[in-house]
């Protein structure tokens, strides 16, 4: 199911009611102007999304619990049979014994052989058999009842189920539909206002991402609240790190003719335990790394190596992002790679 915070989905939405009642008004605006009303259609179309998944959520967790009822129904079912099985066989007996005997005497057949008149030495001893076949037969119309019953609620529940699950799948093949469709209408407008690739990170990465962010514990942030960065090999940076770092990067290549190279961005925790595991003492503990907050980089392409044109020219430039070297990197440990956003200079 689509993730309603990814940069992909804020994308698919971004211009929904745009495409419907503003295509001439876009045109007759400015580019600036145009990509802050897609701005402001991304944040719009996030919430409504956002909302809407929750309500999938609980039609999800409603037919779940109608699945674990359906089980227990089916379960009764099973035990109800197996009660009517189990006394089938007498209640066989007695129906026969007594089509060939009638009265007492064949009624009593089916507890034994034997003259029956040796068997019934009083009368309470009649009436009890009697009721204890009678407690038979009214259990085997209890149990069958019941069995109607629990087939009944099962093949309900079933039916039900079934068309929900299949309700389900089509709204998620429609958010499917409509994702792929949208997000070509929205690359095609982009294309026509000539918006750089620098800005359309910008507009799949919204700065409010980063208070839920630090919502979550050190390396357990969902990728849903990390922006990408321009770089291949998926890293991502909490947005607002992102979004200084995509001002930091095209600086970087107004420079050098290249972006930054990145080897490392925002860590998971189990990732950050392999790390530390490759080199203790040195790499930080699992679980207080900034990298798994989502504001530090490891950085190559020269700026690794301290005293080079790149690094020196990222200790020059680099603050005015709000990125910098900290100081511990400098010697304990040694990491000229090692950069961080908004720590030391808040």
């Amino acid at each position: 199911m689509p993730n309603p915070r990814s940069a992909a989905l804020i994308a698919v939405f971004l211009v929904t009611a745009m495409l419907s009642s503003h295509g001439a008004a876009v045109a007759a605006t400015s580019p600036a102007d145009s990509l802050e009303s897609l701005r402001r259609e991304a944040s719009k179309a996030r919430d409504e999304l956002e909302k809407a998944t929750e309500q999938m959520k609980g039609r999800q967790k409603d037919l779940a619990a109608s699945q674990v009822k359906l089980r227990g129904t089916l379960k009764d079912l099973a035990v109800a049979e197996a009660e009517l099985n189990r006394i089938r066989g007498p209640l066989a007996k007695l129906a026969n014994t007594a089509y060939q005997q009638s009265g007492a005497a064949g009624s009593m057949a089916i507890f034994g052989g034997g003259d029956p008149g040796h068997a019934l030495r009083s009368t309470a001893d009649v009436t009890l058999l009697a009721q204890s076949q009678q407690a038979l037969v009214d259990r085997a119309g209890e149990l069958q009842d019941r069995r109607r019953r629990l087939a009944s609620t099962a093949q309900e529940l079933q039916s039900r189920n079934a068309v929900e699950q299949t309700r389900l799948q089509q709204e998620v093949d429609g958010l499917k539909t409509k994702s792929a469709q949208l997000t070509k209408q929205l690359n095609t407008m982009l294309d026509k206002l000539a918006v750089t690739r620098q800005k359309r990170l910008e507009l799949g990465c919204d700065k409010s991402l980063a208070a839920d962010a630090k919502k979550f514990p050190n390396g357990l942030i969902p990728a849903k609240y990390l922006c990408p960065l321009p770089q291949k090999g998926g890293h991502r940076l909490r947005a607002d790190a992102a979004l200084a770092f995509y001002k930091l990067n095209a600086a970087y290549k107004r420079q050098f003719g290249r972006d930054m190279c990145v080897t490392d961005a925002y860590r998971s925790l189990s990732e950050q335990h392999a790390v530390y595991a490759r080199r203790p003492g040195f790499a930080a503990v699992p679980g207080t790394s900034n990298h798994g907050k989502g504001q530090a980089l490891d950085l190559c392409g020269g700026i690794q190596s301290s005293g080079s044109v790149q690094f020196n020219w990222m200790e020059a430039h680099a603050g005015t992002y709000g990125w910098i070297h900290p100081a511990w990197a400098y010697s304990n440990p040694f990491e000229p790679w090692h950069w961080e956003y908004g720590t030391e200079n808040g």
